[in-house]
């Protein structure tokens, strides 16, 4: 058995792979901005609704998104602070988000969720959260905005534990929000950080530290605000959990941070307790047991999304894979497990946005895209060793609006059907046909509405062909388990559908929740299942 080198181990060390999760406008996208102009990657931040300067987010792309300003594909950034790797993979957080997002979180070690301070946690977060939780990684939470009108920083924790069912543990305190945001108060040094000019927050600015009892602090902020701050912190001492590690990690207790985004108030103090506060990357559960990436020193890696014509002038698909241990290195052989055979790992590439930039070598933690010549899947697995081994698959999430499919002109059926199955095979949308039908006419299921624009701009824009779209009542979609069932015996209720997805599988489609419980009770051994497998 080969050893791990020091050298890979020391460059895995450094690795830190983290998500961004949040509601739309909760200020994901200028956190990651901000990030990166402390990495040293970008030496000027634009802001997002940029109207002093119209430039568009660095990590949006897509013609959509700029036109928008929203995040609809999920991107990844990479940059280096202070002797660490940081990996970001921002997912959008618009209410029209798609699966893409879910399958994101799977590439992630940890998450750090952007809540709005004056709105608490939104609908889209609770989702996202329960992505994290089903895998049991550390969440941080950024609480952004404070330069606006807050909530109470006591209403706002119980929010969290209220609708997420997570502990919390600030590790700063806000004094004051609005127009008297002065900046936050440090819990565990016992120094009250003052930032100031960031000139509107396209610079880093300065930061002062002043003890809680150094006399200057009453030139900094108000008595009534320093009385109000002592008071908070002592009930907070009291009745609060305590920061544990232990717990941390196992997703249990998230430790919370307040700041503005927008001016860079505590962006960089969260990121370096963020850094010490989370781990390298982690051993990740295949068919073979959990591989290590500390004691495994062959390559591996599992695709997790695929992004097709993202250069419209050159017509590519790239796959995003997650290297989960060892080394890569540009052009080198790998196995294809779902493949079964040899392929080369050709064109690798970190995404800056738009920007591309060749690679040499990654390491475990790292995300790389690589050309896909149309022979990966999502979940797909790649590795060197010769006891092959497959990482657990990414789940198919279930879709929650439907829409009948029909191209307009009938004479480009070829482009219409090759457009869509590749669509499909990015994951972005899910295609369904009826039993006995051929493809000129299609069900799609989408986990969030927008995905029937980008396909129906992406069809135009990619493959020139138009559709039309009529939506279709049903909001519930499962799987059938049980291998025994006919489906064609299967008696339901007024309101089902009986389909196939693209690998031939059964699925039923409903219109109203109790349908499914009744049709389980007509069918005897019949299984259903809310995940495609």
């Amino acid at each position: 058995m080969s050893q791990i080198s020091e050298e890979v181990k020391q460059q895995i060390a450094k690795r830190r792979t983290f998500a961004i999760i949040s509601h739309p406008d909760a200020g994901k996208t200028t956190l990651t901005e901000k990030f990166l102009l402390y990495g040293g990657a970008i030496n000027q931040a634009g802001s997002v609704k940029g109207k002093a300067t119209a430039r568009h987010a660095v990590s949006d792309w897509m013609e959509i998104e700029k036109e928008r300003g929203i995040s609809v594909t999920s991107s990844v950034l990479q940059f280096h602070y202070e002797g660490y790797c940081i990996n970001i993979l921002d997912t959008p957080g618009h209410q029209d988000f798609s699966e893409d997002t879910y399958r994101t979180l799977m590439a992630a070690d940890s998450a750090v969720m952007v809540i709005d301070a004056s709105k608490g946690v939104e609908a889209q977060t609770r989702k996202l959260f329960k992505v994290c939780t089903m895998r049991h990684i550390p969440i941080f939470t950024f609480i952004n905005k404070m330069d606006r009108e807050a909530m109470d920083t006591f209403e706002l924790l119980d929010d969290i534990e209220q609708e997420l069912g997570i502990a919390t543990c600030p590790i700063n305190w806000p004094i004051g929000s609005g127009k008297e945001f002065r900046g936050v108060y440090d819990r565990a040094e016992k120094q009250v950080e003052i930032f100031s000019g960031t000139q509107k927050g396209t610079t880093q600015g300065e930061v002062k530290k002043v003890s809680i009892n150094d006399p200057e602090i009453s030139w900094l902020i108000t008595d009534s605000q320093k009385l109000q701050l002592e008071e908070e912190i002592e009930l907070q001492d009291g009745a609060g959990a305590a920061f544990d590690q232990e717990l941390v990690s196992q997703g249990k207790l998230s430790p919370v941070f307040f700041g503005s985004a927008l001016t860079n108030f505590g962006v960089e103090t969260f990121l370096t307790h963020f850094l010490k506060m989370t781990t390298p990357p982690l051993p990740r559960m295949s068919d073979a047991g959990l591989i290590d990436p500390m004691t495994e020193p062959d390559f591996s890696a599992f695709v997790f999304k695929i992004q097709a014509n993202m250069n419209k002038a050159h017509r590519d698909r790239i796959a995003f894979m997650r290297i989960c241990s060892g080394e890569f290195e540009a052009g080198m052989d790998v196995w294809h497990m779902q493949g079964q055979k040899k392929v080369r790992l050709s064109q690798p590439q970190q995404l800056m946005a738009s920007e591309r930039k060749m690679i040499d070598k990654a390491y475990g933690g790292d995300i790389i895209g690589v050309f896909d010549p149309g022979i990966f899947s999502i979940g797909d697995t790649l590795t060197t060793s010769s006891d092959r081994f497959a990482y657990e698959g990414i789940p198919t999430f279930a879709p929650e609006h439907f829409a009948r499919v029909r191209q307009v002109d009938t004479m480009k059926r070829k482009q219409f059907v090759k457009g869509i199955n590749q669509i499909a095979q990015e994951g972005a949308i899910q295609i369904f046909q009826e039993f006995h039908t051929g493809m000129e006419e299609i069900i799609v299921g989408v986990v969030g509405v927008l995905q029937f624009d980008v396909l129906k701009y992406r069809l135009e824009n990619e493959y020139n062909v138009e559709i039309r779209m009529d939506s279709l009542p049903y909001e519930y979609i499962r799987w059938i388990e049980s291998s025994r069932t006919e489906v064609e015996k299967i008696t339901g209720t007024s309101d089902m559908k009986k389909v196939k997805d693209l690998k031939g599988r059964p699925l039923l489609l409903f219109v109203n929740e109790w349908s499914i419980r009744m049709t389980e009770e007509r069918n005897e051994g019949l299984v259903l299942s809310e995940f495609g497998r």
